[in-house]
Formats: structure tokens, C-alpha cells, sequence
């Protein structure tokens, strides 16, 4: 009987408060800025947060936090809701803080008359000057003395765009002498004459992140708010707001962010790799982001399964990027269907193989799966193979090919090397061999037994493929935290293009499959494939190389 697995400290939280009584069923929500293209980071959050509503009972707002018109873009909100989607999950409601710009513009106000909010005319350095130090007080400037009635008039004039963007700010008055600096009269509206992604040009002034994140939770009833760590010091601004309010009182509770090694996860960084051109986009497959990922081949399962390995943490770390690649390799190994490519032909002739004889092999679509079916693979007089799996003079314990040696092609024959072919530069150019006609694999009477067994591809039928392959992105662990420009450490040899020759069934293919070239590592087709240029991405090699270099180190 397996080990039931341990509460994190969240689900703790809600298993109390649902046996308390404190709610009859929980309400999360997912919240992203549409300024980008979500990362493996956001996929964590996501599982988080949707999990928690399926394992609870209880449901899942997506709302999007648009509340900076400058940023955002009608494409990332498309590619947000794709993404979710994809990875699995659906939304209770789609909301959008945009929604509540009339309610939340009404919360200002209701500040302003309990005497909890001025508008301030000082730049945002004079602001910046007042707020003073983690260990110094702050000072409040003469405009925090402005009258009720001043400061709806003013408020009520930013609103209707009679100044100019940073001339005046709305604050909360709390406390300048607070140990938190967020507490110390944040600013909770500013200026901005933006035309806005769906509001058009309705308002020129926006809340402020904290002072619409908790006013948007209210107003949905979230019961548990979910962010990062970087959060805890807005925690007291949150609960301040909505207990000044007096409205629905959400919780926000905090864990580690996902921080995955040998890449980056701003997206600022993310940005400046697309704009610069050293990706060639969002969904570049080396970058982070889950179009990244989707289109390198990685699964929702594997995602998923990370997200859950990774856990529910109170303390930030690095995590390894192996272990995604772990979780890949765990779930293609059980759903990717085998072919054989050759990368680096050398061809083999059959001298005892009757000329102009095809016959079809049976061979597994996967091993692993008992219903994954098998398919027909062609075989004749002239076949292609690695030119790594031969060796004219070969070390001891080498059960590959080589002169006077036999292997088995995978679910064909036993061969023997009789003759090496080569050209005037002592090139080789082709080897002689002859095939055992008792030992096709299956219906074996041979009596033979061999110990290496290879791939091979039928050279007449042999299709010519694209192969792109992808490795790490950068070639130090943590890219963000090295000297100088964080570009400066990009890995060179993160994409490498080469020749494959397939057989004929991977002209077969969608975009949905996912293939294990046997003895290469698992690939999908590629979104530029085309029907004259057929395109596969490595998603991931058989065995984690990065492990054995870390190793040698």
C-alpha cells in the first residue's frame, strides 16, 4: 500500500478552515499581468491554485490584473487562456481587474471621505525622498493635510484627465514611521493617459497593483489568495485596505516562486532575448515559457507531474532543471512511439539479399504500451545504419558492428560484416555484408545469439527529415546572479541542426505526436514543418548528459 502523501502547508490552512466552518468551500484564483508570455514559473502557480479548487470541491477564477495599459496586449490574454487551458484546467469565471475600475475608482473614494487618502502633487523622487529609509521614518508632506473636500475635487479632476500623466498621485494615509516601507502612504492611484486593451480611453488614471489585487479578490469572495514570496510585505497593505473598506475579507498566503537553473524567469529577461533575436520568439523551444515547452514537445503531464515533485515551499531555492526533464522522459517513455532515423548514414549492402526484394517488417509502435499497436517497416538489399555503430578496428567488449562481426537489425535480421568498402582517400563509403535468412526476428531458428542490436532505415524508402536540437539555453546554473550582462552566459551550442533519415512512417505525422527515435532521444514535429521540409524538435535526450558533465566538474 503506497504512503498517502503529506499535507503541504496551504492545504493545511484549508483543511481547518473548511472543518471550522470558516467557509463551506473555497474559492481560488489565477491572476496574471497580460504582459508576456507565461513561463514554467506561472505552470507551477497554475497547478497550485487549480489543484487546490479540484481537490477541495470548490472552483477557480482566471482574472487577468490589467492595470497597466502601457504593457499589455490583447495577444498575451490569447496565449494566457491558451495556456491554461492546455495545461489541463478550467476556469469557474474570467474576470479581469479592468471589471472593476468603477468599483475600485468608488474604494478611493470611500478612503478619501474616512480621511484615509490625499492626492500628493510631488514628483515620484520627492515621494521616493519623504518615504525615507528601512531605518529612518518617512515625513509627511503639507499636501497629506489637504481637506476632505479638496481632495474629492482633486480626485474627481485626475479622473476627468484634467492633468498630466505623474502630475498628481492619489496615496493612502497610514503610517510614515511604519517598519514597512509599503506601509509608508503608498501610492494607490497615478495618472496615465494610455489607451487601454478594454477599457479603450474610458479612464487616464489606474489603481495601483496592491491597492486593486486585494479590492478584485473582495469583490469575487477569493477566500484563499495565493501569491509569492515576494509578497509578504504587501500582506499588511492588503489586509489594511480591506479592513478599512470593511469588504469581504480574502487571505493571502505566500510560497517559494519557481526558480528553475540554466535559465532565466523575469520577463523582462524573457523580452530582451525575444526583441534582441537570440530566440527566435515567445515559444521559442529554449525558452521557459509554456509555448516554449508546448512546442519542444514537453506534455501537460510532465508539468504537471513537475509541479507536483517540486512541492509547496515556504523558502525560495533553485530547482534542477533535470528534474523537468525527468518528468518528460517519464511520461514520453510511455506514450512516444518508436521510430528508427539514422543522423550519420553509412550504407550497408546485403550482397546475399535477392536484388529488387522489399519485404515488410512487424515491429512495436511501444514496447511500453499494450495497445500501442505495431506497423510495417520496409526492408531490402540496401539499407542505411549510424555510421557510429561501425568500427573497423573496435576495442574489446564493442557489440556493434564491425569486420567479421555480427549484429541483429532491430526486428530484421542478423548480419555479419564481410567487406569495407572505401574511396581513393581511404574514406568509407559502403559496407558488405551478409544477412542470416533463418534469423528474422520473430521467427528466429538460427540458433545465434548476438549482442548488439541497431537501428537501420530501408535506404530506397529512407525520407530526409530536419532535425532541430535543443539543449540548455544558458551554460551556467543561474544566469541572473553572474556578473556583467546575464546574456553574456548563453549557451552556443543551444540549437544544432542536422540531417536525419527516417523511415517512411514519419511522413505520417501530426502535431500532437510525440516520437522516440530509438537510441536518440524523444522529438515532435515542429510548427514550421511543411509537407516538402519535414521539421522534428528534440524535446529531450535518452539520458540526462548534463548529469555525467556535472560529474567530470
Amino acid at each position: 500500500m503506497s504512503e498517502e502523501k503529506s499535507l503541504n502547508f496551504i492545504e493545511e490552512i484549508i483543511e481547518e478552515d473548511l472543518k471550522s466552518g470558516k467557509y463551506k468551500s473555497i474559492l481560488t484564483r489565477f491572476p496574471p499581468e497580460p504582459n508576456g508570455y507565461l513561463h514554467i514559473g506561472h505552470a507551477k502557480s497554475i497547478c497550485l491554485n487549480f489543484g487546490l479548487g479540484i481537490k477541495y470541491g470548490g472552483k477557480t477564477n482566471l482574472r487577468f490584473d490589467d492595470t497597466n495599459p502601457v504593457t499589455e496586449e490583447t495577444e498575451y490574454v490569447d496565449s494566457i487562456k491558451e495556456d491554461v487551458h492546455w495545461l489541463g484546467f478550467d476556469w469557474a469565471n474570467e474576470f479581469y481587474a479592468s471589471d472593476y475600475f468603477d468599483q475600485i475608482y468608488e474604494f478611493a473614494v470611500r478612503l478619501i471621505k474616512k480621511g484615509l487618502a490625499y492626492v500628493d502633487d510631488s514628483t515620484s523622487e520627492e515621494i521616493a525622498q519623504q518615504k525615507g529609509t528601512p531605518t529612518q521614518p518617512g515625513t509627511r508632506n503639507k499636501y497629506a493635510d489637504r481637506t476632505v473636500e479638496e481632495n474629492l475635487q482633486l480626485f474627481e479632476e485626475m479622473r476627468a484627465g484634467k492633468y498630466k500623466d505623474g502630475e498628481k498621485v492619489l496615496r493612502a494615509k497610514i503610517d510614515m514611521s511604519s517598519p514597512n516601507m509599503h506601509m509608508r502612504d503608498p501610492i494607490i492611484y497615478r495618472i496615465k493617459h494610455a489607451h487601454h486593451h478594454r477599457t479603450g480611453d474610458k479612464w487616464c488614471i489606474y489603481p495601483m497593483y496592491d491597492f486593486a489585487h486585494g479590492q478584485s479578490d473582495s469583490i469575487e469572495n477569493i477566500t484563499h489568495s495565493i501569491c509569492t514570496l515576494e509578497f509578504i510585505p504587501h500582506r499588511p497593505l492588503y489586509d489594511w485596505c480591506i479592513e478599512k473598506l470593511e469588504i469581504f475579507p480574502s487571505k493571502q498566503y505566500e510560497f517559494a516562486r519557481l526558480n528553475l537553473n540554466y535559465t532565466v524567469m523575469s520577463k523582462r529577461k524573457l523580452l530582451q532575448l525575444v526583441n534582441e533575436k537570440y530566440v527566435s520568439g515567445w515559444d521559442d523551444p529554449r525558452m521557459p515559457t509554456i509555448s516554449g515547452l508546448r512546442r519542444r514537445g514537453y506534455t501537460p503531464e510532465s508539468i504537471r507531474d513537475f509541479a507536483d515533485r517540486v512541492g509547496v515551499a515556504k523558502r525560495d531555492n533553485l530547482i534542477e532543471f533535470g528534474l523537468l526533464e525527468f518528468c518528460v522522459r517519464e511520461h514520453l517513455n510511455k506514450i512516444a512511439q518508436r521510430r528508427m532515423v539514422v543522423f550519420n548514414p553509412v550504407k550497408v549492402i546485403l550482397t546475399n539479399y535477392p536484388e529488387g526484394q522489399t519485404e515488410t517488417m512487424l515491429t512495436d509502435n511501444n514496447p511500453e504500451d499494450p495497445n500501442g499497436g505495431t506497423r510495417e517497416v520496409p526492408f531490402s538489399r540496401e539499407i542505411l545504419i549510424e555510421a557510429d555503430d561501425f568500427m573497423e578496428n573496435p576495442p574489446k567488449k564493442f557489440f556493434r558492428l564491425a569486420p567479421g562481426q555480427k549484429v541483429r537489425l532491430k526486428s530484421a535480421y542478423i548480419i555479419q560484416c564481410d567487406e569495407v568498402i572505401k574511396d581513393a582517400d581511404g574514406n568509407i563509403t559502403a559496407l558488405h555484408c551478409s544477412y542470416i535468412p533463418e534469423s528474422r526476428s520473430g521467427n528466429d531458428t538460427s540458433g545465434l545469439k548476438v549482442q548488439g542490436t541497431l537501428h537501420w532505415v530501408n535506404a530506397a524508402d529512407a525520407v530526409e527529415v530536419e532535425v532541430r536540437e535543443y539543449d540548455r539555453l544558458f551554460r551556467v546554473d543561474n544566469p541572473a546572479s553572474e556578473e556583467g550582462d546575464f546574456k553574456d552566459y548563453i549557451n552556443p551550442d543551444s540549437l544544432k541542426v542536422v540531417t536525419g533519415y527516417a523511415e517512411p512512417a514519419l511522413k505520417q505525422v501530426t502535431a500532437n505526436d510525440h516520437f522516440q527515435f530509438l537510441r536518440k532521444g524523444y522529438y515532435c514535429l515542429d510548427k514550421d514543418s511543411t509537407a516538402e521540409k519535414i521539421i522534428f524538435n528534440r524535446t529531450v535526450t535518452l539520458k540526462d548528459a548534463w548529469a555525467k558533465e556535472s560529474k567530470k566538474k
